[in-house]
């Protein structure tokens, strides 16, 4: 095999949004913010969560609403990460597409990426 593991992933933002994503991904996701390179313009952030990045950059044009592309975290207490999210007004979105599985739900960050949160039995 030649791929060895996910290194980063990154979403983007109009940069009137960069101020709401920062706070979304930082305080309403609790991911720990890590240094950009200084060779990298200072707009947008990034994060770690183990051994995954996830970076947030800005573009002036985004499509974002209408894709079903999305990053999936697995959380240890799906309830009470879903209640956390309700107590920041933070819209959660149902799973229309159950799985044996697991237990799912959907939101979109403020700049409108898909986010799966999920926990597994």
């Amino acid at each position: 095999m030649w791929l060895k593991a996910i290194d980063h992933i990154q979403v983007t933002s109009t940069p009137d949004l960069e101020k709401a994503m920062l706070f979304f991904y930082g305080q309403a996701l609790g991911l720990a913010e890590i240094p950009k390179p200084a060779s990298l313009p200072a707009v947008g952030a990034w994060y770690q969560l183990g051994h995954t990045q996830v970076h947030i950059a800005t573009e002036t044009e985004i499509h974002n609403a209408q894709s079903r592309r999305h990053i999936a975290f697995e959380v240890e207490n799906l309830e009470t990460f879903r209640q956390h999210l309700q107590n920041l007004k933070v819209e959660i979105i149902p799973d229309r597409h159950p799985l044996a599985n697991c237990d799912r739900f959907y939101l979109r960050d403020p700049a409108g990426n898909r986010i799966e949160i999920l926990k597994y039995h």
